[in-house]
């Protein structure tokens, strides 16, 4: 028998109130983070070709683990509860896998970058 903490209405209520607050987080560490270096002269256009390409494949990662972020703290309920759940569940996972790897990824690369 399921836990009342983990039926899909009390799952969805918590996702669409915890999305939005990751959401908040992962768009605020970015802009610190790539507002750091900006403002720092760093481009990427100093690494070689080879991670200039991986910074590029990180950067993409979160962007797009930012909006699948996004959408699960959306408070749209598509088809059914059972459905939002499965789905808000699934691209809460796969958004915070997205940007634990591909911001592993970009700052890899600009660590392997040259230093000033």
């Amino acid at each position: 028998m399921t836990h009342d903490l983990m039926t899909p209405e009390k799952n969805l209520q918590r996702i669409m109130w915890t999305g939005t607050l990751w959401f908040g987080a992962a768009v605020g560490t970015v802009a610190i983070v790539l507002g750091l270096l900006l403002s720092s002269g760093w481009r990427p256009a100093v690494l070689a070709g080879g991670l200039q390409i991986v910074w590029w494949i990180g950067s993409f990662l979160v962007a797009l683990s930012i909006g699948l972020i996004g959408w699960s703290g959306c408070p749209v309920l598509e088809v059914s509860v059972p459905i939002a759940d499965r789905n808000k569940t699934r691209t809460m996972q796969l958004g915070t896998l997205l940007y634990i790897v591909g911001g592993a990824v970009a700052l890899f690369a600009v660590l392997l970058g040259p230093a000033r």
